[in-house]
């Protein structure tokens, strides 16, 4: 069972993502997060091997923001991977800046808000 949490500021989107998981496949056990605050304590909490956050221009959503948490999560699971989603159409400089973290090696991979749910899916599938 690889255990997946989903941090997103719109809670319409999370909904879709963790379904969209959950339909690709059986093995994906989701949890979603209320707010950045209560994000590592779910991490911890169903000891996941995933985390999917929006990086968004607004706080708590922001990349330094999440940066923090990833930072914290490495150090008590090192082996869970970090994924950071972010619309590019509307946030080109914060997508450009999210796209040089996964280059420098900061995280496991990156998306588009684009993108569809089957690639987002396979994208999490292969990590």
């Amino acid at each position: 069972m690889r255990r997946v949490v989903v941090d997103m500021q719109n809670v319409l989107y999370a909904d879709a993502i963790a379904t969209a998981l959950k339909n690709f496949d059986s093995d994906f056990d989701v949890a979603q997060s209320e707010s950045p605050d209560k994000t590592l304590e779910i991490c911890e909490l169903v000891n996941a091997n995933i985390l999917i956050m929006e990086v968004t221009s607004y706080t708590p959503w922001r990349l330094e923001e999440r940066m923090k948490i990833r930072s914290y999560l490495k150090t008590k699971k090192p082996d869970c991977k970090i994924v950071l989603i972010v619309d590019e159409n509307t946030e080109k400089k914060l997508a450009d800046k999210v796209r040089l973290a996964k280059k420098d090696g900061l995280i496991d991979g990156f998306l588009y808000s684009s993108v569809s749910a089957t690639y987002l899916s396979a994208i999490v599938d292969a990590l």
